[in-house]
C-alpha cells in the first residue's frame, strides 16, 4: 500500500516536473519570440528611418533642383521680355524719332516752361499723325498738369507727357484684348493693300499653336487672286478654308463658312473680306449683309470685326476707320507695317478719338511679328 502511494506520489511529482518544465520552455519560446519581433521591429525602424533619410535627401536635392530650374525659367522670362522689349523699341525707331526726339530737340531750347513752349510740342504732335483733336487734348492736359504741380523746369515735362499718353490709352472704356471664347468669328476688314490676307494668315497660326481649331473663309470674290493668297496660307497654317469661285456671293460664302464651322466644331472662323474702298456705297452695303448672315447664323458665338490699317497711311487710316465705323460695329483694329513708318503717332487718335482698340500691331513680317498691343510698353518705346 505504502509502496503504492509513494509511486503515485512520485508520478505527481515527476508529473508537474514535466508540466513545470514544459512551461518554462514555453516562456523561454515566447522570450525569445518577443526578442526576435524586437530585433525584426528594431530592424524596420532603421530601415524606415533609412528611408525617410534617402528620401529627405531626394526632396532636398529635388528641391534645390526645382529652385534651380524655377530661377533659370524667371530668367529666361525676363530674358524673353528684354529681347521682346528691344525688338518693340528697334521696330518703331521711326516713329519715336519722330515724336521723342523732336520733343528733346523743342524741351532743350526752352530754360522755363511758357506758352510758346507748349506750342511747339502741340505742332510736334500734329507733325507726328497724332491729329489735331488729339493733340489739342493731350496738351490741354499737359498744362494743367504742369500747372498744378508747377513744373518750372521744362526737362520734367516729357515725363509728364509719357504719364498723359498712358493715362488716356488705358482705361476701363478700351478693351485691348482680343474677344475669342469658345465659338468666335473674326470679320476682317478694310481697304485693298493694307496686308488683311496677311494679317489673317498670322492670326491663323496663332490661335492653332494656342489650341484652336481654325477655318477660314475667303469671301473676297472680287479677286481671284484673293482666295489663291488665302488658300495659300490656309496651307501653311494646316487649316480648313471654305471658298468659292471668283465673282460668287460674299455672304454666301460666309454662310457656308458658318454652317462648316458648327459640322465640324471649329473654335474660331476668320472671313476675309474684299478690299472695299471706303467711299464705295454698294461695298460698304454687302459689308452689312455679311454680318447680318453671321449674326442670323450665329447668334451665340463671339464676334470680333476687325479693321485693318496701314501704319504707313498716317491719318488717312483715321478717315478710313470713321467710314467703316459707319458701315459696321468695328470692336478692333491691327496695325500692320509699323516697323516702316514714323507715323506710329495714329493709334491715339484711334483710340482717344474713335474709341477703337487697337489689338495687335505689325512690327515685321515673321509670323511672331503680329504682336498683343500693349499700350504701356507702345508708349515706353516711343518715349525714351
Amino acid at each position: 500500500m505504502l509502496n503504492k502511494f509513494f509511486d503515485k506520489f512520485k508520478s505527481k511529482k515527476d508529473d508537474e516536473e514535466t508540466k513545470n518544465t514544459e512551461e518554462d520552455l514555453q516562456q523561454e519560446e515566447l522570450e525569445i519570440s518577443q526578442s526576435n519581433e524586437n530585433i525584426e521591429i528594431s530592424e524596420e525602424v532603421n530601415d524606415t528611418e533609412k528611408v525617410v533619410e534617402e528620401k529627405n535627401e531626394k526632396s532636398e536635392t529635388d528641391n534645390e533642383k526645382y529652385q534651380e530650374q524655377s530661377e533659370e525659367f524667371i530668367e529666361d522670362k525676363e530674358e524673353n521680355k528684354e529681347g521682346f522689349f528691344e525688338k518693340l523699341k528697334n521696330s518703331l525707331l521711326k516713329t519715336r524719332d519722330n515724336i521723342s526726339n523732336k520733343i528733346d530737340q523743342v524741351l532743350a531750347n526752352y530754360r522755363t516752361v511758357d506758352e510758346e513752349l507748349f506750342e511747339e510740342i502741340e505742332e510736334t504732335l500734329i507733325s507726328a499723325d497724332i491729329g489735331v483733336e488729339t493733340t489739342l487734348k493731350i496738351v490741354a492736359q499737359l498744362r494743367d498738369k504742369v500747372k498744378l504741380n508747377n513744373i518750372q523746369d521744362p526737362s520734367e515735362i516729357k515725363n509728364v507727357l509719357a504719364d498723359i499718353l498712358k493715362e488716356n490709352i488705358i482705361n476701363d472704356k478700351i478693351d485691348n484684348n482680343l474677344n475669342v471664347g469658345d465659338k468666335t468669328i473674326i470679320l476682317v476688314v478694310g481697304v485693298n493693300g493694307v496686308g488683311k490676307t496677311t494679317t489673317i494668315g498670322k492670326l491663323a497660326m496663332k490661335f492653332k499653336k494656342d489650341g484652336k481649331k481654325v477655318l477660314m473663309v475667303a469671301a473676297d470674290t472680287f479677286r481671284a487672286a484673293a482666295i489663291e493668297q488665302l488658300t495659300e496660307w490656309a496651307n501653311r497654317a494646316k487649316v480648313d478654308i471654305i471658298s468659292h469661285k471668283e465673282g460668287s456671293d460674299p455672304a454666301s460664302v460666309v454662310f457656308d463658312g458658318v454652317s462648316a464651322m458648327k459640322s465640324r466644331d471649329a473654335d474660331i472662323l476668320i472671313c476675309d473680306t474684299a478690299g472695299r474702298l471706303h467711299n464705295k456705297k454698294n461695298l460698304m452695303n454687302e459689308l452689312n449683309k455679311i454680318k447680318r448672315v453671321i449674326e442670323k447664323e450665329y447668334p451665340e458665338a463671339k464676334k470680333e470685326i476687325l479693321l485693318i490699317v496701314d501704319g504707313t497711311t498716317g491719318q488717312n487710316a483715321i478717315i478710313q476707320a470713321k467710314e467703316f465705323m459707319n458701315a459696321t460695329d468695328l470692336t478692333g483694329a491691327i496695325i500692320t507695317k509699323l516697323d516702316g513708318t514714323a507715323k506710329g503717332g495714329m493709334i491715339f487718335p484711334l483710340e482717344m478719338e474713335l474709341g477703337i482698340p487697337v489689338k495687335f500691331i505689325g512690327i515685321g513680317e515673321q509670323v511672331n511679328d503680329l504682336v498683343k498691343f500693349e499700350p504701356e510698353k507702345f508708349i515706353e518705346a516711343i518715349i525714351n
